[in-house]
This record gives structure tokens, C-alpha cells and sequence, in this order.
């Protein structure tokens, strides 16, 4: 039977609702993973290091589809919930096409101004090439890598989930399977990478907008719309929390690079590389729960149904909580076979990146709580607690520690700051928690 946002949910329900976008989001963190996992192995060290260089680059520019996608999920979930269901259609309708012509015009900009963005970031000879090739192709597909992260929003709110989990499924598919025709059966290097990559985006991104531009089941369709400046202006509200967050990582991805480099070269790089990629899948589940459950928060919300409020707020407390333990216990015991992955064939390198891991995972224990905690906040239709959360957590103390750490403790400084910024940011959530529990009565 479909989970209708409208219902009572119990864990469950909950559990059945939120285990697609959990799905999707695991499968959409493998496009950077097996890219890592072929290039690593097959291509070498430095182009390997050209793709963590280019990476947050290119995450970077794709908070534009978070922004929206949460933002506007929100809105749309509380528009529903007021029952007026043309007007979501709208809404709706009216954020895909400004998201298609800002993606285009940015995608245009990336891929003339890589060699520069390259040359910043310390990039040089071999390394500057790899970076050159990787982001222009990238940036090609930029378009489509924005909207695939747009959809997976609107797909849960439309009540779809489980169709958006088969298009991450397919476009996880066509990255895999290309990557290993492209690297280990062509030879083509780290254009192989690039090209598999853009592939699978563009096949999470027009896919959608063929269903939705059709009479379909869901709750949502592209229609005919005009300009709603208001809405617009309250989605990059909404969503400007989950764009920090993501550009913010982004940004202080290079700064952890900038570190490594000083202190450990090309290996410190590639085995902060590593992590993140082990991370993404870790995190997949903490974004994948906060997205799945958001709709249900923003539509009963809209409904003013305070008592499945304070049933969804007590539920994902104690799920997140829970999760956040066995991750970190899960990554502790795992970290050498995980890490074996793409390390296997330096063992200076597996040695530093499978110590690293072992500090950097005890903050999986916290981030759970931070990560719904703004999600919850954005669902309610409030991006200031959202982004201030999202600001502090992902940018400010992130920087501030990693600046900071790797005077006293080295290399293992530089592993630790999330979990110190992680444990700074969790203060900041309980107390915003608490204070806005009477204003839209959730506790």
C-alpha cells in the first residue's frame, strides 16, 4: 500500500518511507566512490589527487539543486498540506525552469574558467592537466547533476520515493558499468572518469523531468506557471541551510587539502580523499532520513496536526540517536577492509588513511543529530535556525579547527576537527531545539 505523506506514522511506516531516499542517497554518494575507486587503481596517485582537488568544486556549484530541492520541498509539502494542490503544481513547475537556465548559465562559466580554478588551488604540471580534463567534462554535465539533486527532494514529497530510488539505481548503474569500460577496459584515463560520471548525471537528471513533464500518478506535474518572485525569495530561504552546507563542505574541503599538503603532500590528500568517500556513505543515511522525513514534517505542519508532529519529532530523535552509535562502532571495526579499497597498493598510504578514519569516524556519533536538526528546521519553514545551524556547523567551526588543531596535534589535528566541530554544532542544535519547541509545539 502507498505511504501517503497524510498518514499516521508509526516506526514502520516511517522506517518504510524514509528507506528509499536512505537508498537514493547511498547510491548517488557511489557516482564520487567508484570514480575514486577506478582512478585510484587504475589511473594513478596524482589524477587521483585531481579528482579530490576538483571534487568540492563541483559539489560546490551542485548546492544550487540542494538549495531548491529542500527549499522547495518545503514549501510545496506545506502548500499540499493547505490543500492547494495547482498552486504546489506551480510552484513546482516554476523552480525546475529557473533551475534549468541558472545551471546552464553556470555550467558555461565553469567550463571556460577550470584552468584558473585549477591554478588556485595549487595545481601544477601533470596535476593542473588531470583537473583541466576532469572539470571541463564535469562541467558539461553540470546541468543535469543540478536537477538530479532537485528531484531527489521533489520525488519524495510527489510520494514517490521508491521510483526516485530505481533512477538513482540506474544512474549508479550507468557510472559503475561505464567507469569500468572507460579506465580498466579503454585505457582513457581520467576522461574516462569524467565521462562516466556525466553519463550517470545525466541520466539522474532528464529522466525525471521526462515523468514529470507527462500525466503521471504523483502529486506533482510540470504545468504551464509565471513568476512567483515570493516563493522563490522563501525557497532559497528554506533551502539556503542545506546550500551552506554543501558549499560550505565544499569550501572547507580545500582548506583540509591546503593542510595536507603542507603536512603530508600528495598522500595526505589522497587519503583525505579516501575518507571522504567512505564518509559519503555514512552520511548518505543521516541526509537520506532528513529528506525523507522533511515532506512528512512540512505537510503536517501545514496541516497544523501538532499531535503527529510531536510523534515524528520523538521518532527520528531516537532513530538518528541510535544510528549515529552502531555507524561509529560499524566504521571503527571496518575501517582497514573499507579503506583496503582504495589503498591497497600503498601501504604509506593505507597506513595513513586507515589511522585517519579511526578519528575522523567518531564524529558520526554526533553529526546525525546536527544534520536532521537543520533539515527539521527547513521542513518547518524556518531557514534562519536552518542555515545559522547549517553556517556554524559546516564553515565556521569547521575552519576554526582545522586551522587551529594542527598546531598541537599534526596530522591527527586535522582528522579530529569534525569531531570537535561536530560536538560544538550539537550544543548549538539542542539549544535552538529547545527553544522553539512551544513555538510550533513538536515536544
Amino acid at each position: 500500500m502507498r505511504i501517503q505523506l497524510s498518514n499516521h506514522f508509526t516506526y514502520r511506516r516511517l522506517l518504510r518511507f524514509v528507506i528509499s531516499p536512505i537508498l537514493m542517497m547511498i547510491c548517488t554518494s557511489l557516482y564520487s566512490i567508484v570514480d575514486g575507486f577506478f582512478v585510484s587503481n587504475f589511473v594513478g596517485k596524482t589524477p587521483f589527487a585531481a579528482v579530490n582537488l576538483i571534487m568540492p568544486i563541483a559539489m560546490g556549484v551542485g548546492t544550487i539543486g540542494f538549495m531548491i530541492g529542500t527549499g522547495g520541498s518545503a514549501v510545496i509539502s506545506k502548500t499540499l498540506g493547505e490543500g492547494k494542490h495547482e498552486q504546489a503544481n506551480q510552484y513546482f513547475s516554476m523552480l525546475i525552469y529557473i533551475a534549468v537556465a541558472l545551471s546552464l548559465v553556470v555550467s558555461v562559466i565553469g567550463f571556460i574558467f577550470i584552468k584558473p580554478i585549477s591554478s588556485s588551488l595549487g595545481a601544477t604540471g601533470e596535476l593542473l592537466e588531470n583537473c583541466i580534463i576532469y572539470g571541463r567534462i564535469i562541467f558539461f554535465s553540470m546541468t543535469a547533476f543540478i536537477l538530479q539533486n532537485i528531484f531527489q527532494n521533489f520525488f519524495i514529497t510527489a510520494e514517490k520515493p521508491v521510483l526516485s530510488l530505481k533512477i538513482s539505481i540506474m544512474a549508479g548503474i550507468t557510472n559503475a558499468v561505464l567507469d569500468f569500460l572507460f579506465m580498466a577496459v579503454f585505457h582513457w584515463g581520467i576522461a574516462g572518469a569524467a565521462l562516466a560520471t556525466a553519463l550517470g548525471q545525466l541520466v539522474g537528471g532528464i529522466v525525471p523531468i521526462i515523468y514529470f513533464s507527462k500525466k503521471n500518478d504523483s502529486l506533482l506535474q510540470l504545468t504551464k506557471t509565471k513568476f512567483y518572485g515570493k516563493i522563490l525569495l522563501k525557497t532559497c530561504t528554506n533551502g539556503s541551510s542545506e546550500m551552506v552546507t554543501n558549499l560550505s563542505s565544499s569550501f572547507v574541503s580545500i582548506i583540509y587539502n591546503f593542510q595536507l599538503m603542507k603536512i603530508a603532500g600528495e598522500n595526505g590528500i589522497a587519503a583525505y580523499g579516501i575518507i571522504m568517500y567512505v564518509n559519503f556513505i555514512f552520511m548518505a543515511i543521516f541526509i537520506g532520513f532528513s529528506i525523507g522525513t522533511a515532506p512528512i514534517i512540512g505537510y503536517h505542519y501545514g496541516a497544523a496536526n501538532h499531535d503527529e508532529l510531536k510523534s515524528l519529532f520523538r521518532k527520528s530523535i531516537k532513530l538518528i540517536a541510535v544510528s549515529g552509535v552502531v555507524l561509529t562502532l560499524l566504521a571503527e571495526v571496518f575501517a582497514a577492509p573499507l579503506v583496503k579499497i582504495f589503498a591497497s597498493y600503498d601501504i604509506e598510504l593505507f597506513t595513513m588513511t586507515c589511522h585517519g578514519f579511526r578519528l575522523y569516524s567518531i564524529a558520526f556519533m554526533l553529526m546525525g543529530i546536527n544534520v536532521w536538526g537543520s533539515a527539521f528546521f527547513t521542513a518547518l519553514n524556518n531557514g534562519i535556525v536552518s542555515a545559522t545551524i547549517s553556517f556554524l556547523r559546516t564553515l565556521v567551526f569547521q575552519i576554526i579547527v582545522i586551522l587551529i588543531l594542527p598546531i598541537f596535534f599534526g596530522i591527527n589535528g586535522i582528522w579530529l576537527a569534525i569531531v570537535v566541530s561536530e560536538l560544538l554544532a550539537l550544543f548549538i542544535t539542542i539549544i535552538f531545539l529547545i527553544k522553539n519547541k512551544t513555538k510550533y509545539l513538536y515536544a
